[in-house]
């Protein structure tokens, strides 16, 4: 493929999705990731595109918000990995919230096998993946629905959840940051994860190296009230991601780190056995989880990210 033949395609990924990974954008026009990231930095000397955070954004500050189809299409190695680890977090018998999201919706479908859960939620499809889990009850808040990402939004949404105290809550969003917290792109989607949050006792936070050091309109999670970041390893050139977990840790987040592939340092490795590192940041006054992979998934490796 000739080099305009790829930009031209990675601009339209870019437009069509609002926010591509450099390694998403190097697997669709199939070349190497020093390629693309060659070709994106043509694209924002052209002005047609903002290079961030080990990806391509649209130009024009905050980040726009894709739709649910382009969504399930990015990252979906980085998705798997986070859901693996995330779902060895909840224990028999809890009671969670799940928000809206691609990444929730993989976190559910690995959910289905711990027994008696109550899980809470205003998506379509998280309810959809548990909806064949017999040893798991799904609790459906009102609203009216977002078509855009199958969410329950709206005063019936947040009303349904007053009252209402659970374990964990599993968000995810469109940017973090350690200034700002989780954010979306979405008033209405905000206000209702602002009230999962508050119905929760810790708050577990899915986002891949993409979301992070993006910043959107809207915040959900302020920094200090996300006990735990489930994401997965950013690439080695991606210092910006790196530094940007280093100042959430700083702030006490927990950060654990998932291999993509399930190997440290993205080497090939069994795709079951996705890799864990943690650092010990409990808050208010939680001490640290055990982390143990979800079942099927073999042990992790846990350490201290501020050696790295």
């Amino acid at each position: 493929m000739f080099a305009a033949e790829r930009r031209q395609l990675i601009l339209e990924m870019v437009r069509a999705n609002g926010a591509v990974s450099l390694r998403e954008l190097a697997r669709v026009v199939q070349t190497s990731e020093v390629t693309v990231r060659r070709d994106v930095r043509a694209l924002e000397a052209e002005g047609l595109l903002d290079r961030r955070h080990g990806g391509a954004v649209l130009p024009g500050g905050f980040t726009r918000e894709s739709g649910f189809p382009q969504k399930s299409h990015l990252a979906t190695a980085e998705k798997t990995a986070i859901a693996d680890l995330a779902a060895g977090l909840v224990e028999e018998g809890e009671a969670i919230v799940v928000g809206a999201g691609t990444t929730t919706q993989e976190l559910a479908r690995r959910l289905a096998r711990v027994p008696g859960l109550t899980v809470v939620t205003n998506s379509l499809l998280v309810a959809q993946a548990l909806a064949h889990a017999n040893r798991v009850e799904v609790v459906m808040t009102g609203g009216t629905l977002r078509g855009s990402n199958y969410a329950l939004v709206g005063s019936g949404a947040e009303q349904s959840l007053q009252g209402l105290r659970v374990s964990k809550a599993f968000l995810s969003g469109s940017g973090l940051t350690a200034e700002r917290g989780l954010s979306t792109s979405n008033m209405l989607s905000s206000s209702v994860d602002r009230a999962l949050v508050q119905a929760a006792a810790e708050v577990v936070v899915l986002a891949d190296h993409t979301k992070l050091g993006t910043d959107t309109m809207f915040q959900t999670v302020p920094t200090e009230l996300i006990t735990r970041l489930v994401t997965d390893d950013p690439p080695p050139h991606d210092d910006r991601a790196a530094t940007e977990l280093q100042a959430l840790a700083d702030q006490g987040v927990q950060i654990v780190v998932a291999g993509a592939n399930g190997a440290a340092g993205g080497e090939p490795g069994p795709a079951a056995a996705p890799r864990q590192r943690g650092l010990p940041g409990p808050r208010r006054g939680h001490p640290p989880a055990t982390l143990r992979p979800a079942a099927g998934h073999g042990e992790g490796r846990v350490a201290d990210l501020r050696r790295r």
